[in-house]
């Protein structure tokens, strides 16, 4: 049986990944002030970065629409999405719906519509594990078993330079914001177990804000010696092997995989935000 792993543009994928195919992404849309942005193969990270510095007005996203996904469940007899968590985005509920009309003239089409309640590199290592389950020849039911009991294992952690796309969103009130930015604080922030995101911790400049993340890591880690451990950057490769030199001294995974973050995470992480998830 032949397969297809779609995700939403939340999704970075490492070149690893991007070179093994079976893999498709939908693009999500940034508004910045007037501009709309497509987070596709054509999105230049430094265009938006420089964009959202400027920026006065307008910072947000728009998820794909139910058409974006289904233009894709032709393209294996499988279909596996993975979204942006529902908690954060409208991007689970569009591909539901995607799944619901496609199914109503072809009933016997197997697909599986995950929300990840995550983002970033936390959808990355979905769509990792389950190519490799689908790649052993492991049955869509018992794939569908295996990766929604691996999201609910799933943890996702991060550090962002700024606060400011957040506040602008409303997930972050003004009066915190500008104290963090004042005192150059900076959060640790985590997904908690229904996709939502709230503080976790917080600490003065970033590489000790990243400390704190790893000791964090390092403390609700379970079994890491079976598990990758998945970093994402928006424009800091350096930062992202600091992390990881971190946390790999404090807690051994089985491997760590790097990946850039697209526009989706950009927009959210900000410039030289790191993304973890294990």
């Amino acid at each position: 049986m032949s397969y297809k792993i779609i995700g939403d543009s939340s999704t970075d994928l490492n070149q690893e990944l991007k070179e093994k195919g079976n893999f498709a992404l939908v693009p999500l849309t940034l508004q910045i002030d007037d501009e709309e942005i497509i987070d596709d193969e054509e999105f230049n990270q430094a265009y938006m970065l420089e964009k959202v510095r400027n920026s006065k007005g307008v910072l947000k996203s728009a998820c794909p629409s139910p058409e974006a996904f289904m233009e894709h469940f032709d393209e294996g007899d499988d279909i596996f999405v993975i979204t942006l968590s529902s908690q954060l985005s409208g991007s689970y509920n569009s591909a539901e719906l995607a799944k619901n009309i496609y199914l109503e003239e072809h009933p016997k089409k197997n697909i599986l519509i995950i929300d990840s309640k995550s983002a970033s590199i936390g959808q990355t290592l979905l769509a990792r594990q389950l190519k490799e389950w689908l790649d052993s020849g492991m049955e869509f039911e018992e794939v569908r078993e295996h990766i929604l009991q691996y999201r609910e294992e799933l943890n996702t952690k991060f550090v962002l330079e700024s606060l400011e796309v957040f506040r602008r969103n409303g997930r972050l009130s003004t009066m915190k914001a500008v104290l963090c930015e004042t005192l150059n604080i900076k959060a640790v922030m985590t997904a908690l177990p229904d996709g939502s995101i709230d503080k976790a911790d917080q600490a003065r400049g970033m590489k000790k804000a990243i400390e704190k993340m790893a000791a964090a890591i390092a403390k609700d880690a379970i079994k890491p010696e079976e598990r990758i451990l998945g970093l994402a950057h928006c424009n800091n490769y350096e930062r992202a092997l600091y992390a990881k030199k971190l946390i790999m001294e404090k807690v051994k995974f089985k491997d760590v995989i790097i990946a850039d973050t697209r526009g989706i995470s950009s927009l959210y992480a900000n410039d030289g935000g790191v993304i973890a998830a294990y």
